[in-house]
């Protein structure tokens, strides 16, 4: 019974993390300069944020749980801002060729603060964990694949500490190895999470219309 939270939580977090961003490349770019030890020191840092958003997201989930005038609210914001992120990947994200000037601000920062810490104010900048896991917790529950008790948030929180720094371990050892297999799905990420976030919007408008 306890082992079920555990794999959810481990395998929403894998799915989330998977896609290259910040903290995977980051950790990559660690373990290419640093060595895969400092790389997973790195990850350490990153997951431990990871720890904390995922538990307090899960919290207020189980808050907002008890009302569903709420979750009716929260799904139409919802669809709003996954809409505004689909039209900001596909025509607004463009890349920048900053690379040297971000290689220079990252081992600014890494020699005052460590890679610990390091990974954890990066994985602590980005938000987007937060209302993930809020939904995801709501959503699992409806389907009754989710308690709010406190022993299945815990293992919940543990698997998805566990789901993202397996991604991370999975960039730190093999990067190198796809480097240039993967130099094509960098190009276009942004419009591989457009599609995402834009066939979340339409499933959740669809969801709303059949509901009212």
């Amino acid at each position: 019974m306890g082992v079920i939270p555990v794999v959810v939580g481990f395998f929403i977090s894998f799915v989330a993390t998977l896609l290259p961003g910040l903290l995977n490349m980051t950790a990559a770019k660690v373990s290419l300069k640093e060595g895969r030890k400092n790389a997973m020191i790195f990850a350490a840092g990153a997951a431990t944020i990871v720890f904390v958003q995922a538990y307090i997201a899960v919290v207020f989930a189980k808050l907002i749980n008890q009302s569903p005038d709420i979750i009716d609210s929260l799904e139409e914001i919802g669809v709003f801002i996954f809409g505004v992120l689909t039209i900001f990947f596909f025509f607004f994200s463009k890349k920048k060729k900053k690379k040297k000037k971000e290689d220079k601000e990252l081992l600014k920062i890494r020699s005052k603060t460590g890679n610990y810490f390091l990974g954890a104010m990066l994985s602590a900048l980005n938000f987007f964990p937060v209302p993930y896991y809020v939904f995801v917790s709501i959503s699992l529950s409806a389907g009754r694949v989710f308690e709010f008790t406190n022993l299945y948030i815990f293992l919940f929180v543990l698997g998805a500490v566990g789901g993202a720094y397996a991604v991370f371990y999975l960039y730190i050892v093999f990067f190198k190895k796809f480097e240039n297999k993967t130099e094509f799905f960098m190009r276009n990420v942004n419009y591989f999470i457009g599609s995402i976030t834009g066939i979340i919007s339409v499933i959740t408008v669809i969801k709303i219309i059949r509901r009212h």
